[in-house]
């Protein structure tokens, strides 16, 4: 008898569940290329070569094929082929021994339809190949566009944190 009471409220939260999980929000899929980005970045100090031409080129697929950087400490500033950001993700990951890539706070806004700017901060954490421990955050604006379902980053903006003055 109470089984026809419970049964029914528990199969429309089963099926909620299971929506929000296989059928994940725009906002999230976006939050979601971040959490790949952070992943293939990431660097121990045992990673072989092999790993770490698998990593850069996944994080290449999280891009479209031209990209807008703006970079100023790294001197770029431009248009860069996919290729190009796996060259440079490489070359990077190389200097360091240990590296870590971790987002905050993120505020996602939607442009247009299929379209999206990602306001969020940035930190790099790791020993450079010399020694040197490296501990950064960035400011960083990303726009993202909707390509077959996936959201990929179409311009990446990097600048240094605003320090108050005291």
């Amino acid at each position: 008898m109470r089984s026809k009471y419970i049964i029914p409220p528990l199969i429309v939260i089963l099926g909620l569940l299971a929506l929000y999980y296989l059928f994940p929000s725009d906002e999230k899929k976006i939050k979601k290329q971040f959490t790949l980005l952070s992943e293939w970045a990431a660097k121990d100090q045992e990673e072989s070569s092999f790993t770490m031409a698998h990593k850069a080129g996944n994080i290449g697929r999280l891009f479209v094929e031209r990209v807008e950087l703006e970079v100023p400490e790294f001197d770029l500033s431009g248009s860069y082929t996919r290729e190009e950001i796996v060259g440079y993700t490489a070359r990077v990951r190389l200097s360091f021994s240990r590296l870590s890539l971790q987002f905050y706070d993120p505020t996602i806004a939607f442009l247009e339809k299929g379209a999206a700017k990602v306001d969020l901060r940035g930190r790099l954490r790791g020993n450079s190949t010399g020694g040197e421990e490296v501990d950064e955050t960035r400011e960083i604006v990303c726009v993202l566009k909707k390509i077959e379902d996936q959201w990929l980053f179409t311009h990446l903006k990097v600048a240094e944190v605003q320090k108050n003055k005291g």
